[in-house]
């Protein structure tokens, strides 16, 4: 027989290193030659977007397109540390230092350009797509590249450094407030669960989640669908199987995880709710969206069947034992 159930799993994190561990980010934007403007960080590229969205980030603070932002990184002899790609930092953290790099280059820049333009105030100038210009006479301007060519000998280059905002929690209470931002996120998930089996299938999930500001929607898309992912195995297919410290299933012949095939529909829906400290309102979302899904997943299995699971992955003879126990007690 097959029963169907359904489960909400509800989460909130708090992103960076926390505890009131030095959480800090180091950027340095420089001027090319040609116009474009050059950004180096130590931040790492693990597939989660970082060089897209952080290059979004310069663009929109120093007025250019976004391929004319180079993105320099994970290269430790000529980058600033901009600390791990881990605890969902980087695009609060680092996005934060690149932006303030940014910015501080543009305001050099913009200060430049005055004098270059015979201009008595800088007040009333605009960036637009590596052009400096007087907003109320446009053609007055002069380009990125024209400026650049001032510096040939020694490059014109701006540094920044953002830390966030973290305490250590008090060892006797508890309390205190070990992480900022705070980002949440919310699960919703049906499952059928195969009583003569155990074979446990997720048929549609909702997942929401709370990312500040979307700059880049696709890219939030994908890291959801990835976290629904990486959260299903985690919750039924993905066992290593340890056994005094030795995995017996050491390779993917034996360590299942989902294809696309196991899969669900899953719906979307990007909650944004700007963060006042963060680059342009973003949040890190990165490991926030795998959180709920096992716990949904779980919720599911005991509304189907009137069972609580207690260990993961859920696998079929856990639920078949699970089931003949409910049966002879019952």
């Amino acid at each position: 027989m097959k029963k169907t159930g359904k489960g909400v799993g509800i989460i909130f994190y708090g992103t960076g290193y926390g505890n009131g561990f030095p959480d800090v980010s180091k950027s340095k934007a420089q001027l090319r030659e040609d116009g474009k403007v050059e950004i180096y960080v130590g931040a790492t590229e693990v597939g989660q977007g970082a060089k897209t969205v952080m290059s979004q980030i310069a663009a929109e603070a120093l007025g250019l397109k976004f391929e004319d932002i180079v993105f320099i990184n994970e290269d430790t002899k000529i980058t600033p540390d901009s600390g791990t790609a881990a605890a969902s930092r980087q695009s609060y953290n680092t996005g934060n230092a690149i932006k303030k790099s940014a910015e501080k280059l543009r305001q050099r820049i913009i200060d430049i350009a005055k004098e270059k333009l015979g201009l008595n105030t800088n007040i009333g100038i605009e960036i637009k797509d590596g052009y400096v210009y007087v907003k109320s006479f446009p053609k007055k301007g002069i380009t990125f590249k024209e400026i650049a060519k001032n510096f040939k000998d020694e490059p014109l280059y701006e540094n920044g450094e953002f830390t966030a905002q973290t305490t250590e929690m008090d060892a006797e209470t508890g309390q205190g407030a070990p992480y900022w931002p705070y980002t949440f996120c919310a699960c919703g998930t049906e499952v059928e669960v195969d009583t003569e089996t155990g074979v446990v299938t997720v048929l549609d999930a909702v997942l929401a989640q709370d990312v500040g500001k979307a700059l880049n929607p696709k890219l939030i898309e994908g890291q959801m669908d990835g976290g629904f992912a990486m959260g299903m195995g985690y919750a039924i297919f993905e066992d290593l199987k340890l056994k005094n410290g030795v995995m017996k299933n050491n390779s993917f012949t034996n360590y299942l995880i989902p294809t696309a095939l196991d899969m669900p529909d899953v719906k979307n829906v990007i909650v944004e709710d700007p963060e006042s400290t963060a680059p342009y309102g973003a949040k890190g979302i990165g490991e926030p969206v795998m959180i709920p899904i096992t716990p949904a997943i779980l919720n599911a299995i005991y509304d189907a069947i009137g069972v609580r699971i207690t260990e993961i992955p859920v696998k079929p003879d856990s639920i078949l034992k699970a089931l003949k126990e409910k049966n002879k007690n019952s």
